[in-house]
């Protein structure tokens, strides 16, 4: 359950908010990823009114509320403070009216002041409060970032998975998150991942231990988070299973509800697998720009056939037509 008091934790200095009534209300959950200004409900229109986002006060809100005499300002205000009602905020440094300090604090909500202009914090607010709403899972693997594109390699356990993402790293890449990788919707349209705070820059090396991979190498070859473009899932090398060796079909795997293309990379002695993982990462680029290597192969393959066909054909009518 997501409430006022993780927000104003997490959020509240960059945003620039100032908690001034209310305090015992922190606890307040916030049940939509919305916000919104009280608008026309404070002319006393409260059909369809939205008890249930973070209320924002601007200048018009403000002096509006300063127009109105004392008992009519109290009954607006009442009106639309409603228990359901997760928390207010007057923004660009306005001092909100007596009365709506006196109600936030009577009530137990939440009354805060933000040093940010009523449209700039309308946005930011509303970004921050759908990415904390956005869903979210946790999964075992590695995600790095090559060549600028996410990477999240999987597997079972002691297959390789950190030894790859330690050559990739040696090799100039970046480490996101190691063992855990907690994954996220952004927009609705991609995944991001990231590693927990407690983990972070840290690998766990059978025969080593743990390193903190931006000590060793630089804070260059680390980040926090990045889009997860490819999942690529090692798994031991078996001779009786069949590998594709074409490529024509492209394989993905659903994540929260986004399809992510997805490669099987079978591990055995002698294969390099951090080369493999490159080039995968490099053919995944081409196919994003517009070159597909497996389709261009099937078709200059389908038309040879053709050609031969052809030719075997021409060079049939010819001898009937000899014999003839």
């Amino acid at each position: 359950m997501y409430n006022v008091d993780d927000l104003y934790e997490k959020h509240g200095k960059p945003l620039g908010l100032e908690l001034v009534a209310g305090k015992s209300g922190l606890s307040r959950s916030i049940k939509l990823p919305e916000v919104h200004r009280p608008g026309v409900a404070l002319s006393g229109y409260l059909k369809s009114f939205a008890n249930k986002r973070i209320l924002i006060f601007g200048n018009v809100e403000t002096q509006y509320l300063k127009d109105l005499k004392k008992e009519e300002r109290i009954r607006r205000l009442k009106s639309i403070l409603t228990p359901q009602l997760p928390a207010v905020i007057v923004a660009g440094r306005f001092q909100p009216v007596s009365e709506l300090l006196a109600l936030c604090e009577k009530m137990g909500i939440p009354l805060f002041r933000a040093k940010m202009a009523t449209m700039n914090l309308l946005t930011r607010l509303t970004i921050i409060i759908n990415e904390e709403f956005s869903p979210l899972m946790t999964c075992h693997g590695t995600l790095v970032e090559a060549f600028g594109v996410g990477v999240l390699i999987q597997g079972d356990s002691s297959v390789g998975k950190s030894e790859a993402a330690l050559g990739m790293i040696e090799r100039g890449h970046r480490l996101i998150c190691d063992d855990v990788v907690r994954i996220r919707v952004r927009e609705g349209t991609y995944l991001e991942g990231s590693g927990p705070e407690l983990t972070r820059h840290l690998m766990e090396i059978r025969g080593i231990g743990i390193i903190n991979v931006a000590h060793l190498y630089g804070a260059v070859c680390v980040r926090d988070d990045k889009r997860i473009d490819i999942v690529v899932k090692l798994e031991e090398w078996d001779d009786h299973r069949f590998y594709d060796r074409i490529g024509l079909d492209e394989k993905y795997c659903d994540l929260l509800g986004i399809k992510v293309p997805y490669h099987v990379l079978p591990v055995k002695p002698g294969r390099d697998v951090v080369l493999l993982i490159e080039t995968i990462v490099l053919n995944h680029r081409l196919k994003e720009m517009g070159y597909n290597s497996a389709k261009e192969f099937n078709t200059k393959l389908l038309d040879t056939i053709s050609k031969k066909q052809n030719a075997k054909k021409l060079k049939n009518e010819n001898l009937s037509q000899s014999k003839s």
